[in-house]
């Protein structure tokens, strides 16, 4: 009777798996469980998005429907500021600025063009003018859109983003260089920008996460750790200043009950001990050119402690392959990421301008037909 039992309850995971929707799928994985596939997500700049919903016959505003088409699993949703325009744009220079007073114009190129940020407005201003400096107000989102967004989304896993973003965040205002020197330094004007940005974030998402009522699966934090070939910071400026801030990240978003992704530029690896301790529960982007971030050393180094998500190089093969290169270079990393589970599929940084739409359909379509369990 008991051999009888265990089949049926084996069959009974077996017809659960085979029946998985998207949020079920992506909730098995972030937990390093084995599902029915393994999930896929999607980010690209405009000129390749267009170009694959005139691919697919979709609408140029059809964002929906590209998801749908290539089977992502995931959703973001979007709580608008409803605030007063905090910074004017300087129109005569082309310069848009948004309610944070970072710059940003954009730069054309060979294959497309997208936005650089640009002015630094804060590069040497005092603690005085950072405090002044005007930041959205938690209380003037619109918080009553969250329910039916959240709805609207429920088969997929829901993904609420709070990026925090210390050195990138803060760089955008005082410029790469003055943002390192900060956290080496412990300059006050620049860790209290730090601050800043972090409370207010930290509380618009607390307040997002309240109105949803259960209903986000995922915070997702970033941090831009690493050169291609070595960290940008020093551990122990890591653990000063990067880690505390996050880790109060970390804490919001478990106490509403969400997994935890946090998105990481470049060598990084050399965090990820860090973040398993943190209560982190997957690492986003995994360049796999970079030190330490090939697909083999990141299964064989933290398979099973954390999930991955990413690992499809978005300078490699699906830039400049052939579709035959695309298909062999993706079944090979699912190869190497899915034993176990604990694997999403999805590129390094958003799909680039220069990326053949043929290429591009055939990643997705590798994914879906190799990434079965």
């Amino acid at each position: 009777m008991s051999w009888l039992i265990f089949i049926a309850d084996l069959y009974e995971c077996w017809r659960k798996q085979q029946n998985m929707k998207s949020k079920e799928r992506v909730l098995t994985t972030l937990a390093r469980g084995i599902p029915d596939r393994v999930p896929v997500d999607y980010e690209a700049n405009a000129g390749i998005d267009r170009r694959l919903k005139e691919h697919f016959g979709l609408a140029p505003d059809d964002h929906e429907g590209l998801l749908r088409t290539l089977k992502v699993d995931f959703r973001k949703i979007n709580v608008p500021y409803i605030g007063p325009k905090l910074h004017d744009d300087i129109a005569q220079r082309d310069v848009v600025v948004d309610d944070w007073g970072i710059h940003r114009r954009w730069i054309q190129h060979g294959t497309g063009g997208y936005c650089d940020f640009c002015d630094f407005p804060l590069r040497e201003a005092d603690e005085e003018t950072v405090a002044d400096w005007p930041m959205p107000d938690p209380e003037l989102y619109d918080y009553s859109q969250v329910p039916a967004q959240c709805k609207h989304h429920q088969e997929y896993a829901v993904c609420l983003l709070c990026y925090g973003d210390l050195i990138n965040g803060n760089a955008m205002l005082r410029g790469m260089e003055q943002a390192l020197v900060d956290i080496i330094t412990d300059d006050p004007a620049g860790l209290l920008l730090a601050d800043r940005r972090f409370a207010i974030q930290a509380e618009a998402a607390r307040r997002t996460l309240e109105a949803a009522k259960g209903a986000i699966d995922i915070l997702w934090l970033g941090e831009d750790l690493g050169t291609q070939d070595r960290p940008m910071i020093s551990m122990e400026i890591f653990q000063k200043h990067i880690r505390p801030r996050y880790q109060k990240l970390v804490d919001l978003g478990k106490a509403y009950g969400t997994r935890i992704i946090i998105h990481t530029c470049g060598s990084s690896s050399w965090a990820y001990d860090d973040f398993i301790e943190m209560g982190i529960d997957a690492v986003n982007t995994l360049q796999p050119e970079a030190r330490n971030m090939s697909p083999e050393y990141l299964k064989r180094t933290f398979g099973g402690r954390l999930a991955f998500h990413g690992c499809i190089s978005t300078a490699g093969p699906v830039a400049f392959g052939t579709v035959d290169d695309v298909v062999r270079y993706c079944r090979r990393t699912l190869e190497i990421m899915m034993p176990g589970g604990g694997y999403c599929f999805a590129p390094t940084h958003a799909l680039q301008d220069n990326s053949p739409t043929e290429n591009v359909v055939a990643m997705y379509e590798t994914a879906i037909k190799y990434g079965v369990y």
